[in-house]
């Protein structure tokens, strides 16, 4: 059997992560053995191990309804359980968003979130904090009977009047296409759930792969956290269209609006023409079928403003069948390969490519910080060697004048200690400054205003204008912090610059931060809500209160999710921005300390003279040796961030 080169390309992705944290892990190690570990390093060190074990790669599957893709999703990542897993039959099969995951800290399980919830103003994101909202349906992972039994519970609906449906946004009397739904008794059918989670411990969900599976294009426009959260978040969205039915109307909306459009990052967005086979006719050859497909790419890549070579051709159905199977023949027939091909080409180089120069650039920040303290060490040590050599066959004024010397030294750096205190007081009210710019509570109070402003609106310009003030309050807020952050930089400059000369520190560059990138993210977010809800006929055609409370609080969360990126960044960088200087003058201090404590015993001993130069020497040479491992952990370090795969490398050999 074929191997799925997007299962093996994964499971080395996952390797090169786990052969990173462990050396970082050993890095780490070494520090503390070394005894140059502090609380803001470790701490810096723990985020950063922390991202790269809880680092994930999510992939989206989009389609209206009888797509084939569930069996999509079946064919890509579970065939290997010999059969269907998620439920793929004719017609409506996937009732809700469903998310497939593995979180070892629970049980194998189905967890559900009830409809009802619609009605609040709680996004299915906050509720995932608490979990007895939800309904957990376990099963059992050595059983695919109990596995298959428990996921049909995502297909499951219920008949309820339109007054119900309608409160939960589910029914739009307006809408001709929600009017064909109705029952003849008067009742329409709706899921079950909201939202429902999938946890159990297939190896590529072990290694961090999570799948988003929606339930067709409707629910795209009924729940805006898919358009604003998750599908521009999504590494890899497979948009899945039908070689029977073509590329409807609606598919190129959503295909645009959602997917492809220029307010969302573009790569790994891939379309698939799915059911290929429904084209294989025993009456025509190959080239007349081949021909048949040709021309469905051609199509539907026009439609989508597509090159042919980025629409992929496959049967889900077949594929699968052909996996289960064993038959090599018929997976070729299917094109399944070349789509997981393409699609681990697509989402595993950008995905490691955003982790490496993301570790890249904190690794390195630390490994310079800890050369400086041992190059600040060794330079003490030879300052100490050549004054202590340069005291032999002297006599006690000689070895007085230097004590007084170096007594002298250090009180001229405890008046700079004096300087770097209050520089200490100033870097923390233009840190609290900065967080005040960024201030959650602020932040928090604002989206109350802006909601009640737009909840007791009588007139669509006053909605609008309440969003419009509420973005440009928040890129206000974001140029203020990067005025803050400008001065920050500028006044360490200035210090270092300073103790550099004064005391002959080592200048450290301070890091470069700026607010660009959350600046970004509320952009877009500012367009999406402009292109869906800023113009009068969308304001009208939707209720005011389904705009409120679902599309402004899933708005909402995205903006405060952002704030919380934001504030913990801003963290890392101001400790990055100070740590090397408050470990610059710890060691100083120190150094000039061990100086005068030797003088001192010099002066009352001459017969130590020689025991502290060749106690001095040896720990010269121990510094040395640190530094010859630093720079071998920065090997073992750059060769594990430079990790290619083995597939690579042999076609390079070759």
């Amino acid at each position: 059997m074929a191997e799925n080169k997007l299962a093996h390309q994964f499971a080395e992705y996952s390797e090169w992560r786990k052969s990173l944290v462990d050396s970082i892990c050993d890095y780490r190690s070494w520090l503390n053995e070394q005894e140059l570990n502090d609380a803001q390093i470790d701490q810096r060190i723990g985020q950063l191990l922390e991202r790269l074990r809880e680092d994930k790669l999510n992939v989206a599957f989009v389609a209206e309804f009888s797509r084939g893709k569930s069996e999509l999703i079946n064919a890509i990542f579970f065939a290997g359980y010999g059969q269907r897993l998620l439920p793929s039959s004719a017609g409506r099969t996937t009732m809700c968003p469903t998310e497939l995951l593995y979180d070892p800290s629970k049980p194998p399980s189905l967890q559900l979130l009830p409809i009802e919830t619609r009605a609040s103003d709680v996004t299915t994101s906050e509720y995932k904090r608490y979990p007895d909202e939800w309904k957990v349906v376990e099963f059992q992972v050595e059983s695919s009977d109990s596995m298959i039994e428990a996921f049909k519970e995502v297909s499951n609906t219920r008949r309820v009047k339109l007054e119900e449906a309608e409160k939960y946004g589910l029914y739009n009397p307006n809408s001709s296409d929600d009017a064909l739904s109705i029952n003849k008794d008067g009742t329409i059918d709706i899921p079950c759930w909201r939202y429902a989670v999938i946890n159990f411990p297939h190896p590529l969900l072990e290694q961090g792969l999570v799948i988003l599976d929606t339930p067709g294009l409707n629910a795209i426009g009924t729940e805006p956290e898919l358009t604003l959260n998750m599908l521009p978040n999504a590494h890899a969205v497979l948009f899945v269209l039908a070689a029977d039915t073509g590329v409807t109307k609606s598919e190129i909306d959503v295909w645009r609006q959602y997917i492809s459009g220029t307010r969302w990052k573009q790569k790994g967005r891939l379309a698939v023409l799915n059911k290929i086979d429904g084209l294989w006719d025993a009456l025509k050859d190959d080239d007349e079928i081949e021909r048949e497909i040709n021309k469905q790419i051609k199509t539907s890549a026009e439609l989508l403003g597509l090159e042919p070579n980025q629409i992929f051709p496959t049967s889900a159905q077949k594929g699968l069948l052909a996996k289960v199977n064993g038959d090599e023949a018929l997976l070729a027939q299917s094109r399944l390969p070349e789509l997981e091909k393409a699609l681990s080409d697509e989402l595993i180089p950008s995905k490691k490519e955003i982790v490496r120069d993301n570790t890249q650039n904190e690794i390195g920040d630390l490994i310079a910080n800890t050369s400086l303290i041992l190059e600040s060490r060794i330079a003490g040590v030879k300052e100490q060697l050549d004054e202590l050599r340069g005291l032999r066959g002297k006599n006690e004024d000689v070895v007085e004048h230097m004590m007084s010397k170096v007594k002298l030294d250090k009180e001229n750096f405890e008046k700079g200690l004096q300087r770097f205190q209050a520089l200490r007081s100033v870097f923390s009210q233009h840190a609290n400054k900065l967080f005040t710019s960024l201030g959650m509570e602020t932040l928090k109070t604002q989206v109350h205003t802006t909601r009640e402003t737009m909840i007791s609106a009588n007139f669509t310009k006053t909605m609008r204008d309440a969003m419009d003030h509420f973005f440009t309050d928040l890129k206000s807020k974001l140029l203020e912090s990067d005025t803050q952050i400008d001065e920050i930089k500028h006044m360490m400059d200035v210090m270092y610059d300073k103790f550099a000369k004064e005391h002959g520190l080592r200048k450290s560059e301070p890091p470069l931060f700026s607010t660009m990138r959350y600046q970004k993210e509320l952009a877009k977010l500012e367009r999406a809500y402009k292109e869906q809800f800023n113009t009068a006929f969308n304001m009208l055609a939707n209720e005011k209160m389904t705009l409120t409370s679902k599309f402004f609080e899933t708005l909402a969360s995205r903006v405060i999710h952002v704030y919380e990126v934001a504030n913990q960044d801003v963290e890392t960088w101001l400790k990055a921005v100070i740590a090397p200087m408050e470990s610059q003058v710890r060691e100083h201090q120190l150094q000039l300390r061990r100086r005068l404590e030797s003088i001192k015993r010099i002066y009352k001993a001459t017969d130590t003279l020689e025991d502290r130069i060749v106690e001095l020497e040896s720990i010269e040479k121990s510094i040395h040796g640190q530094l010859s491992d630093l720079r071998v952990l920065k090997q073992h370090m750059g060769n594990a961030l430079a990790f290619e795969s083995r597939d690579t490398f042999k076609a390079k050999v070759a």
